[in-house]
C-alpha cells in the first residue's frame, strides 16, 4: 500500500524517498519512538524535503508529539500529511511554531482498498496549489443533521477527537477564536461522550468561533441515542454555528483541509472556505 500511493505522487512529478526506519514494526506501532522519531526529525532538518507525508494513521504519534525539532520546523516549515493519529503532531506543530498542517491521506475509505478520484484530487490540490479549498457538507453523511445557522471566520484546528481530547493540556493549542474540526472513527458513544465532557469541563473549548463536523464513522446512527444525539447535546451548549457533514475522516472519498488555515464555515450554505491569501 505505501509503495501504491508512493507511485501516486511520483504521477504528480513529485520525487519520493522513504526515512530509514519506514517499514519498520513495533506490535501496533510503526517502529520505535526512537525511530519514529528519527525518521521525522531527519526529514524536518533536511532542505531538500519539502513535504512529510505519514504512511499511515500513525498510531503512537502523540508518543513523540512533543519531541520533535520544532526549531527546524520553524526555520523551514514543510508540509506534514496526514489525518488520524497525526492530528497529534498537527497540534503540537501549530501550538509550538505555528506551522500548518494537512489533514489528509491516500485514505481508501471503509468499503474499498482503491483511493478515490476526489479524495486524490482534493489532496493534490492542498498540496500542490494556491487556491482557496471549498469543502462542501454531503447530506449523505450522518453528521449533516447536526448543521445549524450562522457563518463564522477563524483558524481551523482539530482534527480526530480522540486526538484532540488526549492532547489536551500539553500540545493541544488554545481554540479561542478557532473552528474546531471534529472526525472519529470505531469508538464507543460512552467513549466520544466522556471526551466532549472533558474538553467543555476544562475549558477547552471556550471562546470557539465555530465547530466542523466531519465523519464518524463505525457508528450505529438509527439507536434510540445515537451519536448524533450525544453530539447535539455537547454541541447546543457551546453556541455556536455548527457545520456538519463534511468529508473529512475515515469514511467514504474523504478530502484534504488545512489545519491552522484561516476558514470561513457557512452553515446556512453548507461550505468550509479555507483562505490562502490569509494563512
Amino acid at each position: 500500500m505505501v509503495l501504491r500511493h508512493a507511485e501516486m505522487l511520483k504521477d504528480w512529478g513529485l520525487t519520493v524517498d522513504f526515512g530509514e526506519h519506514a517499514f519498520c514494526k513495533r506490535d501496533y506501532l510503526a517502529g520505535t519512538d526512537e525511530e519514529r522519531l528519527a525518521d521525522f526529525n531527519a526529514a524536518l532538518r533536511d532542505p531538500d524535503i519539502r513535504a512529510i507525508c505519514t504512511t499511515r494513521g500513525g498510531k503512537g504519534s502523540y508518543r513523540i508529539a512533543d519531541q520533535l525539532d520544532f526549531a527546524a520546523a520553524r526555520r523551514d516549515p514543510k508540509f506534514v500529511v496526514g489525518f488520524s493519529d497525526i492530528t497529534a503532531l498537527h497540534l503540537s506543530f501549530l501550538k509550538h511554531c505555528h506551522q500548518i498542517g494537512i489533514h489528509g491521506a491516500f485514505f481508501a475509505g471503509p468499503n474499498d482498498d482503491t483511493v478515490s478520484a476526489e479524495t486524490n484530487h482534493s489532496l493534490r490540490r492542498v498540496l500542490m496549489t494556491t487556491q482557496d479549498i471549498v469543502i462542501n457538507s454531503r447530506l449523505e453523511e450522518p453528521t449533516s443533521h447536526l448543521t445549524t445557522s450562522g457563518s463564522v471566520t477563524g483558524r481551523l484546528i482539530g482534527g480526530n477527537l480522540d486526538m484532540v481530547a488526549t492532547t489536551a493540556g500539553w500540545a493541544l493549542p488554545d481554540l479561542r477564536g478557532a473552528i474546531l474540526l471534529l472526525e472519529a472513527v470505531n469508538v464507543y458513544r460512552g467513549h466520544v461522550d466522556r471526551q466532549l465532557t472533558m474538553l467543555r469541563k476544562a475549558g477547552h473549548l471556550n471562546g470557539l468561533s465555530g465547530v466542523a463536523i466531519g465523519q464518524f464513522t463505525g457508528f450505529e446512527f438509527d439507536r434510540n441515542f445515537s451519536i448524533i444525539d450525544i453530539l447535539r447535546e455537547h454541541l447546543d451548549m457551546l453556541g455556536v454555528p455548527v457545520l456538519g457533514g463534511l468529508p473529512l475522516g475515515h469514511g467514504n472519498s474523504p478530502v484534504s483541509a488545512l489545519i491552522g488555515a484561516v476558514a470561513e464555515l457557512d452553515a446556512k450554505a453548507g461550505t468550509l472556505t479555507i483562505k490562502r491569501s490569509d494563512t
